[in-house]
């Protein structure tokens, strides 16, 4: 098997709910960050030999195969193909993996992993049946659920999720304020009251978010339950893309490469407590790579709920300081189809900020899946 390269990783802004990104089509949204991710080195689009595009509600204006329409919208050449996928939320580090495995596989050279979600646009589960199969064997209840019997198994408290979110928006705020986000993300100008404003920043964090009042927030998913909507990651807007490169690809396109990708995995786990795939991904991963969590420099485990992070750090023992350090969904949101491809932007960036060598990324899915990733950088 080749090696596979990161050539190039961007993103957009995430808009909050209903913000800034909320009047602008989905296939335009999608446009942004194809169009960067290959003039930031300067790649004729034509050489892209497919893109793979994460969205986990593909109807209606996310519908017809998005990826292959947002490649025609950013004035790409006909030639160039895409195909649409659907892992929940893993589904744009899903497409960043198949995109990797036809380089892998000395079917390609260059392609690009991506993803697109507008919620504002597309709600979530809007592609759900009115009720689900009788047959399939398993009580398939919502993820909040879920989330809250994650607190009940690892016995995890309303007040160690509050300071975990709260923390998330702290961690946010100032690597906003840092400047950290800079560089990972395309600009886009958007209309707010009337006027042309250049959004260059993620809408969703609080820097004057209070943990005494993240406290008063009532239980969303349960009665006395522990989970609410301040330890929930957010409803959002956005798109990223990553460009991906063989040895071959690189030199023929005078391409540098940034970091390469050392390992892969997807495993399935319980479908009714759902959101605890991230812990049995991470050991597979690692083992995978030879390699244990001491050699790990940045960690993104996506914050769909802190009590998913939380039930994480308890079985793997991280260094807490290397987990989402710039603060992850709860405060910056999480744009369903995107989140993957968004991630391993951010962290791709922060290995070069910090001079990391090794990151890994992890995401819980629906039904009980999760995603996992391992890059080098180089």
């Amino acid at each position: 098997m080749r090696d596979v390269f990161i050539v190039s990783a961007v993103r957009t802004p995430v808009g909050r709910k209903n913000g800034s990104l909320s009047n602008m089509h989905p296939v335009a949204v999608a446009s942004i960050p194809l169009r960067e991710v290959v003039g930031r080195v300067d790649l004729d689009p034509a050489a892209v030999e497919d893109v793979v595009m994460g969205c986990v509600t593909p109807i209606g204006d996310q519908g017809a195969n998005i990826g292959r329409l947002a490649v025609l919208n950013a004035g790409w050449p006909v030639t160039v193909p895409s195909v649409t996928l659907n892992r929940m939320c893993g589904s744009s580090q899903q497409a960043i993996h198949f995109a990797a495995q036809a380089i892998a596989a000395g079917d390609m050279d260059i392609a690009i992993g991506a993803g697109v979600e507008c919620m504002s646009h597309v709600t979530m589960g809007s592609d759900y049946p009115e009720q689900f199969y009788a047959g399939i064997p398993y009580d398939l209840i919502p993820q909040g659920i879920s989330a809250e019997l994650i607190c009940d198994k690892w016995s995890i408290s309303r007040e160690a999720l509050d300071r975990y979110s709260y923390e998330s928006h702290q961690k946010a705020a100032a690597a906003t304020a840092a400047g950290y986000f800079k560089a990972e993300i395309v600009p886009i100008t958007v209309n707010q009251n009337g006027a042309d404003v250049l959004l260059d920043y993620d809408e969703g964090f609080r820097a004057n978010v209070e943990l005494a009042k993240m406290g008063l927030l009532r239980p969303a998913f349960r009665a006395n339950g522990r989970i609410t909507a301040g330890s929930s990651s957010q409803i959002s807007d956005g798109a990223a893309a990553v460009l991906l490169a063989s040895e071959e690809g690189l030199k023929r396109h005078n391409l540098t490469p940034r970091a390469r990708i050392v390992a892969r995995v997807v495993v399935g786990s319980d479908p009714v407590i759902m959101l605890d795939g991230p812990i049995p991904a991470t050991h597979k991963i690692l083992a995978q790579a030879g390699l244990t969590m001491h050699d790990i420099d940045t960690i993104e485990i996506n914050e769909a709920f802190a009590s998913v992070v939380l039930a994480w750090m308890h079985e793997l023992q991280p260094d807490p300081a290397r987990v989402n350090p710039t603060g992850g969904a709860i405060a910056l949101g999480h744009p369903l189809g995107a989140t993957g491809a968004k991630l391993m932007t951010t962290m791709l960036h922060r290995l070069e900020r910090t001079g990391g060598r090794y990151g890994l990324q992890t995401m819980c899915i629906g039904h009980g899946m999760a995603t996992a990733t391992i890059i080098e950088r180089v």
